[in-house]
């Protein structure tokens, strides 16, 4: 895996998140520039295996730093989990000389890149692509930046409207198994509290610290909930809460793939160029190949994806602190 790279392929994988266009921009240029032969495939691990895979120019990637999604497209894909598709993949990247591959994604994109890397004689460099920041190994991933900013700007619009009829809204952002945009967008818009999956959900607590507020007559109230929460997302917490306030005007307000669209933030593109550039570098140089490259205190951080895939991002209890104590 250590001789030089002529060609390299580039894929986007799993959810979109704003700022993989502008990590596709970077690969590609960075690649022409040290001239290298790049590939965009299309739909992921699928486009590899159907041998959807296309050679890309500089004008290829002109006027996408500032668009949302993917122009790659993405796809999740089965069939790459099985050996006979991982097979087929490499035989079709064999057949145009492709010796190198940048994949854009998240712990499920890595687990294929890190098999795919195992078996077969193609180094795989790993970019985090996904709105939730629940990748170990980084500070930030591509596409949090722009998700949190757009729950904020829909929450502060929220509030507006809480305001003017004294009611208790509660806010359902993104976040399966993450609650890394629901504390930020929480705590970004002076939410009441928050629920997320890390932190074990005490509803009585939520209920009595929104009780003790309507004594107080502090009657607008925001709760922001991953919607991977154990208590079963906003309009599970509303059913809760009516029960134990019925006079209260509760309001549900699913934000959705809302958070996922959009123009990548400033902070997004450029860790995208950056790892991008990053990438291309690594693949050259052949002395990092199958990691993971993020950013920790703003300097570039190489964790194996044998390791990327197994370790998970954990939230510090101190920000649950920091919430109580500002919203008190």
């Amino acid at each position: 895996m250590k001789n030089k790279v002529s060609k390299i392929g580039v894929l986007t994988s799993g959810g979109d998140a704003p700022g993989m266009n502008a990590a596709i921009r970077a690969v590609v240029r960075t690649g022409i520039y040290y001239g290298l032969d790049v590939f965009g495939i299309v739909r992921g691990y699928s486009g590899m295996i159907e041998n959807d895979i296309f050679k890309m120019e500089s004008k290829s990637v002109a006027n996408i730093i500032q668009r949302g999604g993917t122009i790659l497209k993405t796809a999740r894909c089965k069939e790459f989990f099985e050996p006979a598709g991982r097979k087929k993949a490499y035989d079709n990247l064999k057949k145009l000389g492709i010796d190198g591959l940048v994949v854009i994604g998240g712990d499920g994109s890595f687990r294929g890149a890190q098999k795919f890397s195992t078996e077969f004689d193609i180094p795989c460099i790993g970019l985090p692509g996904t709105i939730d920041k629940d990748m170990a190994g980084t500070d930030f991933t591509i596409g949090f930046d722009t998700a949190v900013n757009t729950a904020i700007s829909a929450i502060d619009k929220i509030r507006d409207t809480a305001d003017a009829h004294d009611r208790l809204f509660i806010i359902e952002v993104m976040g399966r198994d993450s609650g890394y945009i629901a504390l930020h967008s929480g705590i970004g818009t002076g939410a009441e509290n928050i629920l997320i999956p890390e932190h074990k959900t005490d509803i009585h607590e939520v209920i009595a610290r929104l009780q003790e507020k309507e004594k107080r007559k502090k009657l607008v109230n925001l709760l922001v909930v991953a919607e991977g929460d154990e208590f079963g997302g906003a309009n599970e917490v509303a059913k809760a809460i009516k029960q134990q306030m019925p006079n209260a005007d509760i309001k549900v307000c699913i934000l959705g793939h809302i958070q996922r669209g959009g123009a990548p933030s400033s902070l997004d593109r450029v860790i995208a160029s950056r790892l991008g550039y990053a990438a291309v570098e690594c693949l050259i140089k052949g002395e990092r190949s199958n990691t993971m490259i993020g950013i920790v205190n703003n300097h570039l951080h190489y964790t194996p994806l044998d390791q990327a895939v197994k370790a998970t991002q954990t939230i510090d209890p101190e920000w649950l602190k920091i919430v109580k104590i500002l919203a008190s």
